[in-house]
C-alpha cells in the first residue's frame, strides 16, 4: 500500500479535479433533477466503476499502448465524441418538444431498471473517454515509484479518486433533491436541460477535434 503522504498528495490533486465543473458533474445534475435519484445513483456507480477500469489499465500498462496508438485512441475518442453529442443532443431535442410540465413524483418511482440504465449510461460515458486513459497514464506514474507493485499501488491511489468522487456527485445528488421542486418548474427544466445538454454535446464536440 502506498504510505499516507502519497496517498494524501494524490487525494489533493485528484479533489481538486473531481469538484471542477465537468462531464460527471453535467450527467448527474441532470439525471438526479429531472430523472430521479435512483437513477442518479447508477449513473454515479457506473462513472465510479469506469474510473477504477481505467485505473487498472493504466497500473498494467494498457492505456499506454492506447495512447501510443494513434488509430486506437481515435477510434476510441471518435466513438466516445459521437456518445456524447448523442446524448446532449437527444436532451435539448426532447426539452424543446416537449410541451408537458414534469411530474416529479411519478419520475421518482423508478425500479431497479432506472439503476441499470444509469449505471450503464455512467459506466458506458466514462470508458468512452480516452481523456480518462490519458489523465491517469500522466498521473499515476508520479505517485508510483518504479520498485513499487505496480497494479497494487494504482488500484490503492484510484480508490482514493473513486471515494472523492462518488462523496461530491452524492452532494450533487442530494442538493439537487432539495431544490428539485424549483428545479422541476416547466421553464427551470427547460432551460437547465438545454443547458446541460449543450454541455454535453460541447464535451462530445471538443473531444471529436482535440488531437
Amino acid at each position: 500500500m502506498p504510505p499516507a503522504e502519497t496517498l494524501w498528495s494524490f487525494a489533493l490533486v485528484v479533489g481538486l479535479l473531481t469538484i471542477t465543473p465537468g462531464l460527471d458533474t453535467a450527467l448527474v445534475l441532470r439525471t438526479a433533477a429531472f430523472t430521479g435519484k435512483r437513477r442518479a445513483w447508477g449513473v454515479i456507480a457506473g462513472i465510479q466503476v469506469g474510473t477504477l477500469v481505467w485505473g487498472a489499465l493504466t497500473a498494467i500498462g494498457v492505456t499506454a499502448l492506447l495512447t501510443a496508438s494513434e488509430v486506437a485512441y481515435d477510434a476510441l475518442r471518435l466513438a466516445g465524441a459521437a456518445y456524447l453529442v448523442w446524448i446532449g443532443g437527444r436532451m435539448v431535442w426532447t426539452a424543446l418538444r416537449s410541451k408537458r410540465s414534469i411530474a416529479p413524483d411519478a419520475r421518482d418511482t423508478e425500479s431497479s431498471g432506472g439503476v441499470v440504465s444509469g449505471f450503464v449510461q455512467g459506466l458506458t460515458t466514462n470508458l468512452l473517454n480516452p481523456k480518462m486513459g490519458a489523465f491517469y497514464l500522466a498521473l499515476l506514474p508520479q505517485f508510483i515509484p518504479s520498485y513499487a507493485p505496480q497494479l497494487a499501488w494504482g488500484m490503492a491511489l484510484t480508490s482514493v479518486h473513486v471515494i472523492l468522487g462518488s462523496v461530491w456527485l452524492t452532494t450533487l445528488v442530494l442538493t439537487a433533491q432539495v431544490f428539485r421542486q424549483w428545479l422541476n418548474r416547466r421553464a427551470v427544466a427547460t432551460t437547465l436541460d438545454v443547458v446541460a445538454g449543450t454541455a454535453i454535446t460541447g464535451f462530445g464536440i471538443r473531444l471529436a477535434v482535440a488531437r
